[in-house]
């Protein structure tokens, strides 16, 4: 039975890990304090989730940029290979599912959806002390903290609801643009309106539609935000068992890592996936013309 010190400590360790690197504006000033947050506002930016979303769509961009084909008599590289097979498999997938109409924006976006969210999903198979850790210290050794222990950092964007469902309103807004210019504005606000019921029953129609038309967004961001967060904590509450002063404890705690992270790498690549085919069916949902 662990003791009330243990307990805090243990209590202490999950929620630093939980806890974002959160900038803003106080009547102070500038901070980075996350225990600060009601003192900033709305404008208060984790700057972690942010730093790593970017520096890993660098990483795609550069990744596929390398994997360009060039005109050349030599074999393709590996990573032309695996460029070509990324873009012919969201392709098969874009022209099974995009069927009513042809839009060349939703193949690259798919493509860009895929890659950039596997890859930030990806971020959760490295061990959850060791890129803290280094931030800590680098935070400490510049003088930006007292101790390393008091820096927050998070390395895996997609635990952040902000970051799922700022990609998820992306996706939303570019449902209600295609709804508009391929049905029109009289098309859009029928299709919420006299549907399924029919002109008599408008306020039902509507109520009913609006709910589906916002769950969309919602339901996609928070299935990546839910799955990721799950398979996070479980790492975290596995790294716990590496602190028991038990070899037997931290031996069980390194096997049970190693088969959860073997079976997350298929989480981690399902749940791009299905990012990437809800995009595109609620896309081509939105280039649908016909009445239902």
């Amino acid at each position: 039975m662990a003791t009330e010190s243990s307990e805090i400590t243990t209590t202490g360790y999950i929620e630093h890990h939980l806890t974002n690197l959160i900038c803003g504006k106080t009547e102070k000033g500038w901070t980075c304090d996350p225990y600060l947050t009601d003192q900033m506002g709305f404008w208060s930016f984790h700057v972690d989730s942010l730093g790593w979303s970017v520096f890993l769509g660098l990483v795609f961009i550069g990744l596929f940029r390398m994997g360009i084909p060039k005109l050349s008599t030599e074999a393709p590289s590996g990573i032309q290979n695996f460029v070509e097979m990324c873009v012919e498999f969201v392709n098969e997938n874009v022209q099974s599912i995009f069927t009513s109409a042809k839009n060349p924006i939703i193949g690259p976006m798919a493509l860009t959806v895929l890659v950039w969210v596997f890859l930030m999903n990806l971020m959760d198979l490295v061990p959850v002390d060791y890129l803290p850790t280094l931030a800590g210290n680098i935070a400490a050794f510049t003088g930006l903290v007292e101790e390393p222990g008091d820096a927050y950092f998070k390395v895996v964007p997609t635990t952040d609801p902000n970051i799922t469902l700022g990609m998820a309103l992306a996706v939303f807004v570019l449902i209600i643009f295609y709804s508009i210019k391929m049905k029109g504005l009289k098309g859009f606000v029928a299709e919420l309106t006299l549907h399924p019921f029919g002109k008599y029953l408008i306020p039902v129609n509507f109520v009913l539609e609006f709910v589906n038309l916002i769950a969309k967004p919602i339901s996609l961001g928070l299935r990546l935000f839910g799955n990721l967060y799950a398979g996070e904590m479980i790492f975290i509450l596995i790294a716990l068992m590496l602190v028991f002063n038990s070899i037997a404890i931290g031996l069980l705690g390194v096997g049970l890592h190693i088969i959860w992270a073997l079976f997350h790498i298929l989480i981690l690549a399902l749940q791009a996936f299905i990012f990437m085919v809800l995009t595109i069916v609620y896309l081509a949902m939105a280039h649908e013309t016909e009445d239902h």
